[in-house]
């Protein structure tokens, strides 16, 4: 495990201060959680790098709905 040093402002300390205490979890426990999170959200370039690698033989939505049966009534 490594141990990192954070410089923050008041404000922002206060911040970090309120929403761990509000987890129920230590400052540092809520900031790698968060560092976790945000990096679970990235793709991996492998898979960026499909984007639009089907160009233009992908079928309109009108293709794929023709000959299907009307969708059930929405209330």
């Amino acid at each position: 495990m490594v141990a990192l040093t954070l410089d923050l402002d008041a404000e922002t300390e206060a911040r970090l201060d309120r929403a761990a205490r509000e987890a129920g979890i230590p400052k540092s426990r809520f900031v790698a959680d968060l560092i976790r999170e945000k990096f679970s959200a990235i793709w991996p370039a492998e898979l960026a790098a499909l984007a639009g690698s089907w160009g233009n033989d992908f079928p309109e939505l009108e293709e794929i709905r023709a000959g299907l049966p009307s969708d059930a009534p929405r209330r």
